[in-house]
């Protein structure tokens, strides 16, 4: 995890506003234009209250910084920026807000998409060492081996659809009620790069069956509920919406994923009876 929050704007020292507005002349520093501004405004989030900021620190000089206080809740705009990154981990893993927001907003971190493909890899293992668990052969033929191999394939597209109807459940549902979440558009690009950088949980999937034991199920059952508690606050913290909205949002999602479960399951039951009549 990084703390890329410190690139943040690095005005002079000289003037507290970073620009010199004098009637002739700049004095050597040239003067932001408002459309420059405005986009510089909201660049960064408060992680206390969840109010745009300017900058999350200023350097003075000599490596004076100073931390940005938050013009409306004046705590720290981002405390975090001073914290080792395996506090921030621990702060995430705990689902503290004010790490979510730092991570999701105050830093650049694009990882997100690697992520999402190492998870559904992880994922698909584990479907696909539960199926042969199921049922092992001893056959040493190749052609066993290459299905073995089809069938790890297989479970990651099954995997990848049903996180696809996961998340398009959790979208349809905020845009139903986009009216309620927010006055502006909604922004599902960050609400999806959100989703997938806290279903990191599911990386302990690979420990839990790598180490069997008899609680493996409850263990699973476990890192299901701690990924669902992940996504549930990554919503409520990027669209600033109150927990009754994320939990029916998480809860959509759910349902549109078990509806696709359902789905595979009843095709994979008639394959098996058209396949053995």
């Amino acid at each position: 995890m990084s703390t890329d929050g410190r690139c943040g704007l690095r005005p002079g020292k000289g003037n507290a506003e970073g620009v010199t507005t004098g009637k002739g002349k700049t004095d050597g520093v040239a003067v932001t234009p408002p459309t420059a501004a405005a986009s510089a405004s909201c660049q960064y989030r408060c992680i206390e209250c969840n109010q745009e900021a300017k900058e999350l620190y200023r350097d003075y000089s000599h490596g004076v910084l100073k931390i940005t206080i938050c013009k409306s809740c004046q705590k720290p705009v981002d405390k975090y920026i001073e914290y080792d990154p395996v506090i921030i981990l621990i702060n995430a893993i705990l689902c503290r807000a004010q790490a979510y927001r730092h991570i999701l907003f105050n830093t650049k971190i694009n990882m997100h998409g690697k992520l999402c493909v190492f998870c559904l890899l992880c994922e698909a293992y584990l479907r696909w060492w539960q199926l042969q668990d199921s049922s092992r052969s001893i056959d040493p033929d190749d052609f066993i081996r290459y299905a073995k191999e089809w069938d790890f394939y297989r479970m990651f597209a099954v995997a990848s659809l049903e996180q696809t109807a996961y998340f398009t459940g959790i979208f349809t549902f905020l845009w139903v009620e986009r009216p309620i979440t927010a006055k502006k558009t909604l922004n599902f690009a960050l609400l999806l790069k959100a989703l997938l950088l806290s279903s990191y949980g599911k990386l302990l999937l690979i420990p839990a069956v790598i180490w069997e034991h008899d609680y493996t199920p409850l263990c699973l059952r476990l890192i299901k509920v701690f990924v669902l508690t992940s996504n549930f606050q990554a919503v409520r913290v990027t669209l600033n919406v109150n927990r009754k909205l994320s939990f029916l949002a998480i809860l959509s999602g759910l349902l549109v994923e078990s509806a696709m479960v359902y789905f595979f399951q009843r095709m994979a039951l008639a394959v098996g009876s058209d396949c053995h009549p």
